[in-house]
């Protein structure tokens, strides 16, 4: 099967600092990927490369079988791929159903399908009995549940996650662990940057670890978390 995800040698050089260098990696329909590298190793830029945010400096990028690399962001959506920030950016204004519902609308461009695809999403991530609270006043944790529901409104075929773990409990990581394990049993492709190595190794298929912009490795999580050059750069263990 050709790869849903297909990135050839793609880098990203900012005011002469190589950000990203000469990335390849596929992905298939259905794999959860997860990211590790230490701050600054070109993680999230990657995922703004895949999702239209930035534009490659060289390399191509392929997704479903098209050559995207020249296309917008909100057409890669359109396209199917979701994106999670790190940061929340909820409406914060609006009910946590209408956030979700901008989303659903952008997708289905039809009322009554974007309501009860607004109802699924909603119950998928936790946030149906705080369907008519104002997003604004949420907890972190739900407004990282917020931010997957309005990426999952989208119906995209993959879905970006950058730290969506970041400044949550254990407690809380661990409901959120249940969500993308539930994610997961339906079949979702993702690609997950996260620092909170237990989680991650937990709930994806394998490990890309890059540092420097630079693939160190790609493997099942127990062998990169193993691996001698992995731990010397991430956790220091010489």
């Amino acid at each position: 099967m050709p790869p849903l995800l297909e990135l050839r040698e793609v880098s990203k050089s900012i005011g002469g600092l190589l950000i990203l260098n000469q990335l390849s990696l596929n992905l298939q329909t259905g794999e959860a990927l997860g990211v590790l590298g230490p701050n600054g190793a070109g993680k999230t830029t990657m995922l703004n490369l895949i999702a239209g945010d930035m534009a490659p400096s060289s390399g191509r990028i392929f997704f479903d079988g098209q050559d995207i690399t020249a296309l917008p962001a909100h057409k890669r959506c359109h396209l199917g791929i979701g994106r999670i920030y790190q940061i929340p950016r909820p409406f914060t204004g609006m009910t946590v159903y209408e956030n979700v519902l901008v989303g659903a609308i952008f997708s289905s461009r039809a009322d009554q399908r974007a309501h009860q695809l607004c109802r699924t999403v909603l119950e998928q991530t936790g946030l149906i009995e705080k369907r008519d609270e104002v997003a604004g006043n949420l907890r972190l944790l739900d407004r990282k549940r917020l931010e997957l529901a309005r990426a999952l409104a989208t119906q995209p075929k993959l879905i970006l996650l950058d730290e969506i773990g970041g400044g949550l409990t254990e407690p809380e990581v661990q409901e959120m662990l249940a969500v993308i394990r539930d994610l997961r049993a339906r079949g979702t492709t993702l690609i997950w940057i996260e620092h909170i190595v237990h989680a991650l190794a937990s709930a994806v298929d394998r490990i890309l670890a890059i540092n420097f912009g630079t693939k160190l490795a790609e493997a099942e999580p127990q062998a990169i978390l193993a691996s001698k050059a992995f731990q010397e750069i991430y956790l220091g263990i010489e």
